[in-house]
């Protein structure tokens, strides 16, 4: 194993984020309309999930940019989903918890995308996603783990994923 492999495994490792190869974790977030993310009854999707909060949405805008553009060129293939989940669990309180509703429903117009939510912090922690920090996870058709990532994804593993989702 060379240096580079050696630290990057290192450093996953260290960030305690899901293992390529392993099941996705059981966990669940919802949209503000009730619907429902169970990413483990994804089988057969190829997923790639986004877990942000407000603070870290835009770490990896280059990477949605790019994605973006790839479907707007060649069209998103139907075994591919995308999902953006909001870590709202600081504002899982009364009032905080309309105003965030009312937030995110303006955002989901804007960009015609749901918006799952992480009221309770549960998802992070299935996960083992790191607070503060965009994160990632491809999820392959066997709802097995492929990659993932906290914080800006390099242009090597933006191309890697772009790659993964336009099979």
């Amino acid at each position: 194993m060379g240096a580079g492999a050696a630290l990057l495994l290192a450093a996953t490792a260290a960030l305690a984020l899901p293992r390529a190869g392993s099941q996705a974790p059981v966990a669940r977030a919802t949209t503000v309309d009730g619907k429902v993310l169970v990413p483990r009854a994804l089988v057969g999707k190829i997923a790639l999930i986004f877990y942000e909060d407000k603070d870290t949405a835009n770490q990896n805008k280059a990477l949605k940019d790019a994605i973006k553009e790839q479907g707007r060129t060649t069209g998103h293939k139907d075994n591919v989903v995308i999902y953006a989940v909001a870590d709202v669990s600081s504002y899982d309180y009364w009032p905080a918890r309309g105003f965030v509703k009312s937030a995110i429903q303006e955002e989901e117009a804007k960009s015609g995308t749901p918006i799952y939510l992480d009221w309770s912090g549960a998802f992070r922690k299935a996960f083992d996603f790191q607070a503060g920090s965009s994160n990632i996870v491809l999820l392959g058709p066997d709802n097995k783990v492929k990659l993932a990532h906290v914080g800006v994804v390099p242009a090597a593993l933006r191309a890697t994923i772009l790659r993964e989702i336009g099979k």
